[in-house]
């Protein structure tokens, strides 16, 4: 057999499937259909791929280069995924930073990455120049997205003028398939922020996970509300309908009443959501089963949606089909998912893994444990980072055997279900035991009393540890700690019962919705030594 020449230009651009080319392909397939709807801008396919072949042929005027970094710091927008597609398609690595960053936050992420421009939301562009002047890195590149009311206020040039005016030569870029083209941060909660490296490659086999294991297809319409900076919204969703040619529809952020009323008015038939804004939807006045019936698909992630909740979203809509994406951004970011069948009998669990994905359960020697056996999740996958930006030591820990090692803890069932009992920093240890802060929510989620409810280990000076519950009432009720107390004592052994109950009128959360334990313990360091 005659072996074909490899390494061929010719043949490398005939195998050309970069994350640049997605819109362009979408658009010669459908280019009439609705794209992206944010605000009052309505694009069709071959209005989005014009859109992005502007922008990036402005980049490249700009001076931006191959390989260079292009940071993104905006709420949700229309010209957020414009501008992740136009610098892809010129070889330009972007970088979506949290806009809840302070100035010496965003400063230490654009030293990081070497940042060579940065596109910032208007009413957060004096904060992205307080971090420009205190970093060395070389941002020559600065451009406003304009979402406040009225006329843009900024003094950086916008991006809505690229888009107007005529696209100007694209240059001949090539990207390989194993090209860094995006660094995710992720959220800092161990220590400093750590830039996982996505190439192609491993964004593509990510989208092929989402639609094979998430039921998605051309035929979805979907909101999108949570922040497009999280690789969750923005690349198991937003990236992926946009591939599919799915309708999609952008909300600044995840406001309960305007998501209610845009899954009406729009017809919208998927939705994604993490646990706490489910439970927002269907607390809300505004729920009404009747009106959202147009919903099919929903997922929700950051944590599993406690079993009683659950059970209040299927009861209020039948012909909801919910899946649990479970994953972390270093798997960019799907690693499991627990099918809509299973959500009845297996409440709680992670599911089995995705396509394209393996995951197995480890000790703390890296060898595979038994069913049943609580260890450290690992998995092996095309779409996991190819690495932490210029940590080579923490990259060479996290794939220490061959695997990728996720930090969090979990255990899989005889039936090849992964159930995740915690992460390792939010184990709870105390009195030599060890209390999953999850095992311990279950159980508050299911008092009458409690609408949303964190668990966290607290500093003692007898347990070393003790378990505290900061509870958040449901409407027209109070916490009685006492109440809350016997509840977990009729289902839990004592040594995971609260010690302490707290009660509290919200929890803090990141724009994500994930709860941010960190603050909570930090918060309440103090409380069972009395000296806060």
């Amino acid at each position: 057999m005659t072996t074909p020449p490899r390494g061929s230009d010719l043949i490398d651009a005939a195998r050309s499937h970069s994350l640049g080319d997605i819109p362009r392909r979408s658009a010669a397939r459908t280019p009439d259909k609705p794209a992206v709807i944010h605000r009052d801008t309505r694009l069709t396919f071959r209005e989005f791929d014009d859109a992005v072949d502007r922008v990036a042929a402005a980049l490249h005027a700009a001076g931006l280069r191959p390989g260079q970094t292009l940071g993104i710091l905006s709420h949700n927008c229309w010209q957020f995924p414009v501008v992740v597609f136009a610098a892809a398609r010129i070889g330009v690595v972007t970088v979506p930073i949290n806009f809840m960053l302070t100035a010496p936050e965003i400063t230490y992420i654009l030293d990081d990455c070497g940042a060579s421009g940065l596109i910032a939301e208007d009413a957060l562009v004096t904060t992205a120049d307080e971090a420009i002047a205190a970093s060395g890195a070389p941002v020559t590149v600065r451009r406003s997205i304009p979402l406040s009311t009225g006329a843009s206020h900024s003094r950086w040039p916008s991006v809505d003028d690229w888009v107007r005016e005529p696209a100007g030569p694209l240059p001949d870029v090539r990207v390989a398939d194993d090209d860094v083209i995006r660094i995710m941060y992720t959220s800092g909660t161990e220590s400093r922020p750590k830039g996982a490296m996505h190439t192609s490659r491993t964004l593509m086999w990510q989208y092929m996970s989402c639609v094979v294991s998430g039921g998605m297809s051309e035929d979805d319409i979907e909101v999108h509300s949570l922040p497009l900076y999280h690789c969750a919204q923005l690349d198991n969703f937003l990236i992926t309908d946009i591939m599919l040619g799915a309708t999609s529809i952008i909300l600044d952020r995840p406001d309960t009443a305007t998501l209610l009323r845009t899954v009406a008015r729009e017809g919208a038939t998927k939705l994604f959501c993490p646990p706490t804004v489910w439970i927002s939807l269907l607390s809300s006045p505004d729920f009404d089963p009747d009106v959202l019936s147009s919903l099919r698909k929903g997922y929700y992630g950051a944590s599993a949606l406690p079993v009683e909740v659950l059970g209040e979203l299927s009861a209020a809509l039948p012909d909801l089909r919910l899946r649990n994406f479970y994953g972390q951004t270093e798997m960019g970011s799907l690693a499991t998912v627990l099918a809509p069948d299973d959500q009845a009998t297996r409440g709680g669990s992670a599911g089995r893994p995705a396509l394209n994905v393996e995951t197995r359960i480890v000790d703390s020697d890296g060898h595979g444990v038994p069913a049943g056996t609580v260890g450290e999740i690992v998995h092996r996958s095309p779409q996991v980072t190819i690495g932490y930006l210029n940590l080579p030591e923490k990259t060479a820990e996290s794939f220490r055997g061959g695997w990728f090692h996720s930090g969090d803890l979990g255990y899989v069932d005889g039936d090849g279900y992964l159930w995740v009992v915690d992460r390792q920093k939010d184990m709870i240890k105390t009195g030599g035991e060890n209390v999953s802060s999850r095992e311990v929510e279950e159980v508050l989620f299911e008092h009458p009393a409690v609408h949303e409810a964190a668990v966290i280990g607290v500093p003692h000076p007898h347990w070393v540890e003790a378990v505290a519950a900061v509870v958040v009432p449901a409407a027209g009720c109070t916490i009685d700690p006492a109440s809350i107390t016997q509840h977990c004592r009729d289902r839990l052994a004592p040594y995971k019962i609260p010690k302490i109950v707290i009660a509290s009128e919200s929890l803090p959360k990141n724009p994500s919705g994930k709860i941010l334990k960190r603050d909570l313990r930090d918060h309440y360091a103090d409380v069972a030594t009395g000296d806060g």
